[in-house]
Order: structure tokens, then C-alpha cells, then sequence
């Protein structure tokens, strides 16, 4: 079995940053591409950025100079880090993770997401 772990959502203030975490544990024996999704209330999930195995990242094009994902391949975990955030930033954010078990069954992961809410 594979857990999804993020960290790092709360409360900010317009112009200001934030760093969310995704931790992947469990029974894993690689991980391909990781990503960051966003979902605004009433909105559909949306693709925030990802990452593959080797650093080459991907974002949406309303994000891009404003967010920067990275990853410790090490630690199985990918980093998004946003900035200059705006209200309209305020989402329930998810990572995902497309991997291989130790079992060799390639799965599709998600996180349990994390708030970020953007608000003087």
C-alpha cells in the first residue's frame, strides 16, 4: 500500500508564499512523474505543475513564474512552492504520484489534499 502525505497549506496573505509538501511512503518501487492539482470551490480540479523522475517540470499556463515544483527523489517527495499568491490561488490542493509498487502493479496516487486559502 501507498500513501500520499501533504503539508505545508494555511492561511496567507495576498502577496505572500507558501510551500507545500507531498511525502510518498509505503510499498514503492519507483516513481515516474508528480504532480500538484488544485480544485476551487464550485471549480473542477485543475492541473497546477508536475514533475518527472528526471526534474523536467510542466506547469499551467496560469502559473507559470509564479509557482516552482521540485522533488528529493530521495525522499520521494515533491515540493511545490508558490509565491506572489493571489486570492484567486485559494484552492484545496492535491499531489499524485504515478508509480510502480514493489509489486510491479504502475498506480495512480493521490494526496487527501490541503487547504490554501489566500485572504487579508
Amino acid at each position: 500500500q501507498v500513501q500520499l502525505v501533504e503539508s505545508g497549506g494555511g492561511l496567507v496573505q495576498p502577496g505572500g508564499s507558501l510551500r507545500l509538501s507531498c511525502a510518498a511512503s509505503g510499498s514503492i518501487f519507483s516513481i515516474n512523474a508528480m504532480g500538484w492539482y488544485r480544485q476551487a470551490p464550485g471549480e473542477l480540479r485543475e492541473l497546477v505543475g508536475s514533475i518527472t523522475s528526471g526534474g523536467t517540470t510542466n506547469y499551467a499556463d496560469s502559473v507559470k513564474g509564479q509557482y516552482t515544483i521540485s522533488r528529493d527523489n530521495a525522499k520521494n517527495t515533491v515540493y511545490l512552492q508558490m509565491s506572489y499568491l493571489k486570492p484567486e490561488d485559494t484552492a484545496v490542493y492535491y499531489c499524485n504520484a504515478d508509480l510502480t509498487e514493489a509489486n510491479g502493479r504502475m498506480v495512480y496516487y493521490w494526496g487527501q489534499g490541503t487547504q490554501v486559502t489566500v485572504s487579508s
